[in-house]
């Protein structure tokens, strides 16, 4: 039997159909795709898709509204198969673009399925305004009221993907929802200092007779304007991404204390510290004791598909953190004002941990994080005094784990006269542990 038969025998004689409808109705549909709707004897679908549709649906069709019932729809694909009853479930658009289609690939047998795609609303967008969208990011926002975005808002957030996307992306695409709007959606640009350098396109009601395209607005102007609950959103940079350098930037690049400059992780150190964290895209980062944020805004740009969560508890030092946050082209970073361990209860565990200040509980914190600290995740701390340095190497080796002291002292050239000498930064213990993984 040649792989063609094969395929053709492991075929299911009545699969459930998917197909994708446009908001214009049977209009949008293929001959073959309105066959089966018309000869459905089950039809499944939200709401709006299966009244654009009630019409076509042949007398003593069972029609199902899935709207909040969708852990249901497999149990009632799974009956009408069952019964030897033909089903078909109404998607928008294509079903495999952020669309039920994968849903119920995991829930049922593959074979199970027939979809039957149709053109996506943001291609139908991308047509009306002109944009090319092979290489754009789609990203989908259609969820819960995400709220207004803040700077620094954690990955729990709705719109956290979206402000991810921006930083890594020159054009993308967005579903939008009834709350997470347009609006919103350029008010995260100006939260962000992205403002200017995007373009934007809101197409609404596609399809419809009242479909309008807004193709090229500023952030300033869609922020203040309201939209139709259906719509598409397309942005696209008009300035060129920036490539900023990733780990080692000079100190004077942040801001710092003020009038004495030190509170900060020198380069030298900031680039072993970073090193021995072992960061990998996607980690997860506490920074105790940020400071100026040197660590953990330079670990933010390491690991584009994780975050930072970072904790400062000077008032003056939060503060130049806060501006050095702004000033730094990251959305996954949280800074927030407090003295560990306020705060760590709420964030997630952690793959990598540094400690730049303690504010005196040392021993019990150094506890607390490797309660938290993932297996094979590493804590790297940084210290200036001799009685830090016993108390956490005393901690470490009372928590069993494994752990090393690294001494670094560098020197700096500076002028004197007409030639240079060499300036000594004060020496600092690197101390590394790592939390092993059980056997």
């Amino acid at each position: 039997m040649t792989d063609t038969q094969t395929a053709a025998a492991a075929r299911d004689p009545n699969p459930c159909r998917i197909v994708g409808v446009l908001d214009d109705g049977a209009a949008s549909l293929t001959p073959t795709a309105l066959a089966h709707i018309q000869n459905a004897d089950v039809l499944i679908g939200g709401a709006r898709t299966l009244a654009l549709l009630a019409a076509h649906a042949k007398p003593g069709c069972a029609q199902r509204d899935l709207t909040g019932r969708l852990s249901e729809v497999p149990d009632w694909i799974r009956a009408a198969r069952a019964a030897d009853q033909r089903c078909v479930v109404l998607a928008t658009g294509d079903p495999l673009c952020h669309g039920i289609a994968p849903y119920l690939a995991n829930h049922l047998c593959l074979n199970a399925l027939d979809i039957l795609p149709n053109l996506s609303t943001l291609q139908l967008a991308c047509a009306r305004v002109g944009l090319a969208w092979q290489d754009a990011r789609i990203v989908s926002i259609h969820a819960k009221d995400a709220g207004e975005w803040q700077r620094g808002a954690p990955p729990a957030h709705g719109l956290y993907a979206l402000a991810q996307a921006l930083r890594a992306h020159d054009s993308l695409l967005v579903l939008t929802s009834p709350a997470n709007t347009p609006g919103r959606i350029a008010r995260l640009l100006l939260a962000e200092g992205l403002g200017d350098g995007f373009q934007m396109a809101v197409a609404e009601n596609l399809l419809q007779a009242d479909e309008r395209i807004w193709p090229q607005l500023s952030t300033e102007e869609a922020a203040k304007k309201d939209f139709a609950d259906l719509n598409v959103v397309l942005l696209w940079r008009v300035q060129p991404r920036p490539s900023p350098v990733l780990l080692g930037l000079h100190d004077a690049a942040y801001q710092q204390r003020q009038p004495e400059k030190g509170l900060i992780t020198k380069q030298e150190v900031r680039a072993v510290s970073l090193a021995r964290l072992q960061l990998r895209t996607n980690s997860v980062v506490w920074d105790i004791g940020a400071g100026s944020g040197s660590v953990g805004l330079e670990a933010a740009r390491l690991c584009p598909a994780g975050h930072v969560f970072a904790i400062e508890k000077n008032e003056a030092d939060f503060a130049i953190a806060q501006a050095n946050h702004a000033a730094f082209g990251v959305s996954n970073y949280t800074l927030v004002q407090g003295k560990a361990p306020e705060h760590l209860d709420g964030w997630p565990d952690p793959e990598a941990v540094f400690i730049g200040g303690s504010g005196g509980e040392l021993a019990e914190l150094i506890a607390l994080i490797l309660r938290r600290l993932k297996p094979g995740g590493h804590l790297v701390m940084n210290f200036v005094t001799l009685e830090n340095l016993s108390q956490a190497t005393a901690a470490l080796q009372a928590a069993g784990v494994a752990w090393d002291v690294l001494q670094l002292q560098a020197a700096r050239s500076k002028p004197i006269l007409h030639m240079h000498r060499m300036a000594a930064e004060n020496p600092v213990w690197v101390v590394c542990a790592k939390k092993e993984v059980a056997a």
